[in-house]
């Protein structure tokens, strides 16, 4: 079986999560990309404390596919260092696992 991640990005808009989101999918990078948002994101950015609302990405694909899916958003996204992570998914339901390695395998269009 597919050794699966989930990889975590941030957006600014909802219209760009969305379009990450279907173009991720689309091409067979991810079986599914959850948004989450708005949320509010604390940070230090060039040494100041920024607060901006953002909308988060959760994205389902496999191990194998991580430098598709980070060229992709890297691609895709407005900011200059986007967040991209990945964590491992150490278990899960084995009825979800089958159906996103079978996500992950459709042919695209």
């Amino acid at each position: 079986m597919d050794e699966f991640i989930q990889v975590i990005t941030t957006t600014t808009e909802k219209t760009e999560a969305q379009r990450l989101a279907h173009v991720l999918v689309e091409m067979g990078l991810a079986g599914c990309v959850q948004l989450i948002g708005p949320i509010t994101s604390v940070y230090r950015w060039q040494g100041a404390i920024e607060e901006a609302p953002e909308w988060l990405c959760l994205i389902k694909t496999s191990r194998a596919l991580y430098a598709e899916v980070e060229a992709t958003i890297r691609c895709l996204h407005s900011y200059e260092t986007p967040e991209i992570l990945a964590v491992p998914v150490i278990a899960g339901s084995a009825s979800y696992l089958a159906w996103l390695a079978a996500a992950l395998e459709e042919p695209q269009p």
